[in-house]
């Protein structure tokens, strides 16, 4: 797993399969074909009082979250994990019950 954390550094995404074998790194992902782009996002926060809100997928932060978001919207049974530069960490997954990207910011479980 150290190895595959290393490939994390490079540009682009990291693919790999659910037994964490490598599929790819510094993959460029782009929307697939015939797909509408990701209209909205439902966004969590493990925080109490912390309640549900739905952004567009460009009140995300940057290029990484926006290609996530799009990612699971079109792969509907991955996972994206985000780590950016400015500290948030975040999951992005299809809620099934909410048809829709839902987008778990867990920064602050990690620290």
């Amino acid at each position: 797993m150290s190895s595959v954390a290393g490939l994390t550094a490079v540009d682009g995404a990291t693919v790999l399969t659910t037994r964490y074998e490598l599929l790819a790194f510094g993959a460029k992902v782009t929307r697939r074909r015939g797909q509408q782009p990701v209209a909205s996002v439902c966004v969590t926060e493990p925080l109490e009082g912390s309640m549900p809100t739905v952004v567009d997928p460009s009140q995300l932060g940057g290029t990484r979250h926006f290609y996530a978001a799009q990612f699971v919207h079109d792969q509907q049974d991955a996972l994206a994990l985000v780590a950016s530069q400015d500290g948030r960490f975040t999951v992005f997954a299809w809620s099934p019950c909410e048809c829709q990207v839902h987008a778990h910011r867990v920064e602050t479980l990690l620290l």
